[in-house]
């Protein structure tokens, strides 16, 4: 039986006991347990509901769906400098992007190379001590 079946909202012996270490440690905290055992099938839904809404949202954000919100200035001239700036500043956002990831890769691959050789010597030491061990027995 996995962790998550123990703990579901249900009264089950893990939930109950917690609840009573709860309320003899802290009684906010047993009061909070037996809140999830009663109403933890609504957290749940609520739960979806509220990541589903923030991951929209931030999806939003982080495509640009409110970077055309902005208002306009009534000053078209700055407010073609601004767009032309903002721009310009997501190209370099989009470059420096691109370098954090080739620089990830090159960490990533010198980690492996010294992961590499250092296997690789422990493979000939104990190659070495093996050799030197059967020398020893037979030398006897």
């Amino acid at each position: 039986m996995n962790q998550s079946a123990l703990l579901r909202p249900d009264w089950t012996p893990a939930t109950v006991a917690l609840m009573v270490l709860g309320f003899m440690v802290f009684w906010p905290l047993g009061l909070a347990m037996l809140a999830y055992i009663v109403f933890g099938d609504r957290f749940r839904s609520f739960k979806q509901n509220a990541n589903q809404t923030a991951d929209g949202l931030f999806s939003k954000c982080r495509s640009g769906g409110f970077r055309s919100t902005h208002f306009s200035t009534g000053n078209s001239a700055f407010d073609d400098w601004r767009k032309v700036e903002l721009d310009r500043l997501e190209e370099e956002r989009r470059k420096l992007d691109e370098m954090r990831a080739d620089f990830d890769r090159y960490v990533r691959e010198l980690r492996r190379a010294k992961d590499q050789e250092e296997f690789d010597r422990f493979m000939r030491e104990r190659s070495a001590e093996r050799r030197n061990g059967d020398d020893a027995a037979s030398g006897a």
